[in-house]
């Protein structure tokens, strides 16, 4: 009886160790079946930075990861709460045939390196947070933080992507002059930023932003890649439009504004905007009519604001593709000092990723500068949908399947992806 029972276990232990054997593939589905999202694109990350090769499956299960079966990457999944499982070498080959079919509309992507990410944030405690940071921290990915003083050293070639946190790249303070110009942090702000540009030879605070905005310009140019959100993106091309151009009142740089400004600008100067005008009138909180105007706010109420991804064609548009990756086409809206684009200001060459069609607004958008790339998306705060000064912090614990947040995570393995050649 004992040789029978010796005989059973060795057969389960045989018939285990050939199941492994063939258990060749680990797969993190990215469709409503995945219980964490988030956390799914830190496992990618984490796979990469140990070595392992990554296949994105653009438009399959909503964009899912695979790898080479790894019990270190399925321990992490566990601990993680990421769903995942586990398919032989010859079920991930009927995969790969089925997604190279001509009619289908999937295709993969290499995800070959690990991504070296910095945010532009200041290091002073303002009374609002940075959703890429958020997202960043929440699922596990490394980045670093950088400022002005980082930026005019040159740090910026050191890395493949850099994000722009909510920032007035125009030297008015967000605009927050006229609301907030006795509140404590306000003035410490303001107090901080005229130190650091005198320390870095400046004498105004514009002229500092201006020259950090040339900087970001000249990483994007050399092959990096840029992602901003909120006030970022209208304000850095209207600090580029504006070279040698004051556009700002006396409360913000203690002397008149050029009369002729608006004159003056250089669209050709910007990323993704053009024909703009420049708000100067100090008590108002905007910087140009590039943002939607104020009276949105009264016309479209919280549970009727969305906008819709488009759908690429994954085999030949793999770019625009691989930023859409997302379980839901149509993402809440969400509010921001800038919440979207209108799109009569959009240069011929921007591609629009997700718009809201009935009110001519752009919400996602992408371009290529020199050898490099942008990607705007207005709003704040993708899980918050007002987010005003001093709101508490996003708990992404409650938000683990933000089809929102999941834009920026696309933008983050952007940089690691390798489009292996067609064959013919």
């Amino acid at each position: 009886m004992k040789a029978f029972h010796s005989k059973i276990l060795a057969f389960f232990f045989v018939l285990c160790i050939s199941w492994q054997a063939k258990a060749n593939f680990l797969v993190i589905p990215m469709d409503e079946t995945q219980k964490n999202h988030l956390k799914s694109y830190g496992i990618a990350y984490k796979a990469l930075a140990l070595e392992y090769e990554v296949d994105w499956l653009l438009n399959y299960q909503g964009g899912a990861f695979c790898l080479s079966h790894s019990k270190e990457i399925e321990t992490i999944c566990r601990l993680k709460g990421v769903s995942y499982y586990i398919i032989t070498n010859s079920q991930y080959a009927q995969i790969v045939e089925e997604i190279a079919e001509p009619s289908v509309n999937q295709d993969i992507v290499k995800l070959q390196k690990v991504p070296k990410i910095a945010v532009y944030s200041p290091k002073n405690k303002l009374p609002w947070d940075d959703a890429v940071t958020l997202v960043l921290t929440y699922a596990e990915i490394p980045y670093d933080v950088v400022y002005d003083q980082e930026v005019m050293n040159d740090v910026l070639p050191l890395y493949d992507w850099l994000h722009l946190h909510h920032e007035d790249f125009t030297g008015q303070y967000g605009k927050f002059w006229a609301s907030y110009r006795n509140k404590k942090w306000y003035q410490d702000d303001v107090a901080l930023q005229e130190q650091t540009a005198k320390l870095l030879g400046f004498q105004k605070v514009s002229q500092l932003k201006l020259a950090v905005a040339k900087k970001i310009r000249d990483f994007v140019v050399g092959g990096g890649f840029m992602f901003a959100m909120c006030s970022a993106p209208d304000s850095f091309d209207i600090a580029l439009a504006a070279e040698g151009v004051d556009i700002c009142s006396e409360m913000f740089d203690y002397d008149p504004i050029d009369p002729q400004a608006q004159e003056k600008l250089d669209f050709s100067k910007c990323f993704a905007f053009e024909n703009f005008t420049i708000v100067t009138d100090p008590y108002t909180y905007e910087v140009s009519n590039i943002d939607v105007p104020q009276s949105r706010a009264r016309q479209v109420k919280e549970k009727d604001d969305f906008f819709v991804l488009f759908d690429f064609s994954a085999k030949w548009d793999w770019v625009p593709t691989m930023l859409t990756q997302n379980h839901s086409r149509v993402i809440k809206g969400f509010m921001g000092q800038t919440t979207a684009f209108m799109k009569k200001f959009l240069k011929s060459s921007v591609l629009i990723l997700g718009e809201n069609a009935s009110l001519n607004e752009a919400r996602y958008i992408h371009g290529t500068y020199g050898k490099g790339t942008w990607t705007y998306l207005g709003g704040h705060d993708p899980e918050d949908y007002s987010h005003y000064v001093g709101d508490p912090v996003t708990d992404l614990d409650l938000h683990p399947n933000s089809s929102g947040y999941r834009l920026i995570l696309n933008n983050i393995l952007f940089p690691a992806a390798k489009k292996e050649k067609r064959k013919t």
